[in-house]
């Protein structure tokens, strides 16, 4: 077995081979999983994408095309390649692969494609095709083994033998009753293990974990990892067995999920690619930095309306983004650990108050420690006490702010029935950043003026 050192390819070492002899291309391309040959294909250009595709078998094809990040439109493919080609490659591919790529292409030549392959291939796609692709019914694959009730071991070892010919991988088997309802799973091990005339009846496990078609792709996620699932059966609202989600698929919507997670706490639209043109980047981002820009002008009215103060006290401008600022990093903290607990459903009602009263903590605990510093720094370097006594003040109640608001708006906002992983970053600046100005320099017009 070669162990791979990297999958970074050295893009001019494979730029030369396409200008070289086209068995030493061959020879590469013979020694690369499809991943890595995804890889190459969204690396090169068009031109040389379609020569490589042409070199290859067709298994291998459209294997590595399903394996292309979506970001990099593996659809754009099937564009250019000649028909014939593109009815190989599509016909090879599962149907959930085959659906997800044929979804991305314009309806005329989605309709072309399904025209051109066969029939039972193109009528497992279209029924696909009609689910949301964010959902249990867009991710499933309609390829899984399926035996009844009333089959014996040896019966039912015969049926999984004749299906597994049509299906390229399965992780359980299923169970169902006259009616075609899902009653359960069998495990490979207790057939293999079970007498020949040992109904199935007998090794049924109907501890069902299912999901419906218009499940969420999130929840779809999480049931799997919590229930550690190979895969989980999608029915229909009658119990009807329609497909299999499987745990491969929920990596890539794990991947998903938490990149448009991190997204939206910057407050970057989850609709922008990261591969995408400066076009679409400032269409998306420049929304949220209006809003951004508003609240910052809310911090800079208390400037304004204090300007007196600061007039007859310069030093306390100097300390003025020294709270703000650390006020917005301590937010930013209970912001993350509390998205991240309603993001994965660890944040029951009964929790809410506890989290909220440990922020709280947090933020007393932060507020005495890193106002204890500054105002240290403050009377050393200015000889007086007061102004230390302002800025330990200002400091302490800032950063309480933080972790209450850190830790409450996220809830309060999901509550309400908004994403708290868009809007929230944004209050909580307006909050640390205005309250923190508003703090310094009305506690020093008290006791320094």
């Amino acid at each position: 077995m070669k162990q791979r050192d990297d999958i970074l390819f050295d893009l001019e070492k494979i730029e030369d081979l396409f200008e070289g002899p086209e068995q030493d291309l061959r020879a590469f391309l013979d020694e690369l999983h499809p991943s890595e040959i995804a890889k190459i294909l969204e690396l090169i250009k068009e031109k040389k994408q379609l020569i490589l595709i042409s070199l290859l078998p067709i298994d291998i094809a459209s294997e590595a095309i399903s394996e292309m990040d979506p970001e990099s439109h593996p659809e754009k493919l099937l564009e250019v390649l000649n028909s014939e080609l593109v009815t190989n490659i599509v016909e090879e591919l599962s149907y959930d692969d085959a659906t997800d790529i044929v979804s991305q292409l314009s309806e005329e030549k989605r309709e072309e494609i399904l025209d051109n392959i066969d029939k039972e291939d193109a009528s497992e796609i279209r029924k696909l095709l009609t689910y949301n692709e964010e959902t249990a019914g867009g991710l499933m694959s309609t390829e899984f083994i399926q035996i009844h009730r009333s089959l014996n071991k040896r019966d039912a070892l015969e049926e999984v033998a004749h299906q597994s010919e049509e299906t390229e991988n399965f992780y359980a088997i299923y169970v169902v009753d006259n009616d075609e309802h899902l009653v359960g799973t069998v495990s490979l091990k207790n057939l293999i293990k079970a007498k020949p005339y040992t109904q199935i009846d007998e090794l049924l496990d109907d501890e069902l974990i299912f999901v419906y078609t218009d499940t969420d792709q999130e929840d779809v996620a999480q049931l799997l990892s919590q229930y550690n699932l190979p895969g989980i059966p999608v029915v229909d609202k009658t119990m009807h067995l329609l497909g299999v989600v499987s745990f491969d698929d929920v990596m890539d919507v794990l991947e998903e999920e938490t990149t448009e997670d991190i997204l939206k706490i910057a407050n970057v639209s989850d609709e922008e690619e990261l591969s995408g043109n400066w076009k679409d980047a400032l269409k998306s981002r420049v929304p949220w930095l209006m809003v951004n820009m508003f609240t910052a002008f809310l911090a800079s009215s208390v400037v304004y309306v204090f300007q007196p103060t600061i007039q007859k006290i310069t030093l306390l401008a100097t300390f003025m983004p020294i709270i703000a600022g650390m006020g917005g990093n301590a937010g930013t903290q209970a912001l993350a650990v509390t998205i991240r607990r309603i993001s994965l459903n660890t944040l029951p009602d009964s929790k809410v108050i506890g989290t909220i009263k440990k922020e709280v903590l947090v933020g007393l605990m932060n507020g005495l420690i890193f106002g204890t510093v500054v105002a240290v720094v403050a009377s050393l370097n200015n000889h007086s006490p007061l102004l230390g006594l302002v800025v330990f003040l200002a400091m302490f109640g800032n950063l309480l702010i933080a972790g209450i608001t850190g830790a409450s708006v996220p809830i309060i906002l999901e509550k309400l029935g908004f994403d708290p992983a868009v809007a929230s970053s944004i209050i909580l600046t307006a909050f640390t950043d205005t309250l923190g100005f508003l703090l310094i320099l009305g506690i020093g017009s008290y006791f320094l003026l």
